[in-house]
């Protein structure tokens, strides 16, 4: 010990106990437990995201216009049904498949011309996406595919009016990807209910 007290005393000891004794230290520190979580996950994306007031309001400004064109106020794309036999781990992948499908087959159709804001509201979601693109299932893909595709179809049976009641929950749609996604999820409900 006495001559370890001597060799931190000098610079060049100093550098050499901190490389031997501490660096190991602070390097096994800072990695996770075998089995614990890790703090960078694919299906994760910052909660910052979803704080910037600007694209939160106009994702509900077009949500809100849409809504009240919406002529079917008895169903619902984007709700808890969605969730139903699918594992929590999977949720954000879900979610992220859900934006990949409104983002590309109804914000980025015809309607863009319609209502304002969307070209703006799909960048965002677009980019949410890119950002989870390592983003995987894990376990058993049928109840994913099964729920995606009663949305698609639940869509299609609205027929004109699917596509404006898509955009009429893309405030939903900005909250559970919230949920799903963010290491903190958002306490307190939509409010929608399903």
């Amino acid at each position: 010990m006495a001559s370890l007290q001597t060799w931190s005393k000098s610079f060049p000891g100093w550098v050499f106990f901190c490389c031997c004794c501490c660096l190991p230290l602070l390097l096994t520190s800072s990695l996770p437990l075998k089995g614990a979580p890790t703090a960078h996950h694919a299906c994760r994306l910052r909660k910052i995201n979803f704080q910037q007031p600007y694209i939160r309001n106009r994702t509900y400004t077009l949500a809100k216009m849409a809504s009240a064109s919406d002529k079917d106020t008895d169903n619902r794309l984007i709700g808890q049904k969605l969730f139903v036999s699918i594992r929590e781990n999977n949720h954000c992948y879900l979610m992220k498949r859900v934006v990949e499908f409104v983002v590309k087959d109804v914000l980025l159709t015809e309607v863009r011309n319609q209502y304002p804001y969307v070209e703006e509201v799909a960048q965002f979601l677009a980019s949410l996406t890119s950002e989870l693109s390592s983003c995987q299932f894990s376990g058993k893909r049928e109840h994913i595919e099964k729920n995606l595709e009663q949305m698609k179809n639940k869509m299609d049976q609205l027929g004109e009016n699917g596509k404006t009641k898509a955009i009429g929950e893309l405030d939903l749609l900005f909250d559970y990807m919230e949920n799903a996604c963010t290491d903190v999820p958002k306490k307190g409900g939509n409010k929608k209910k399903n």
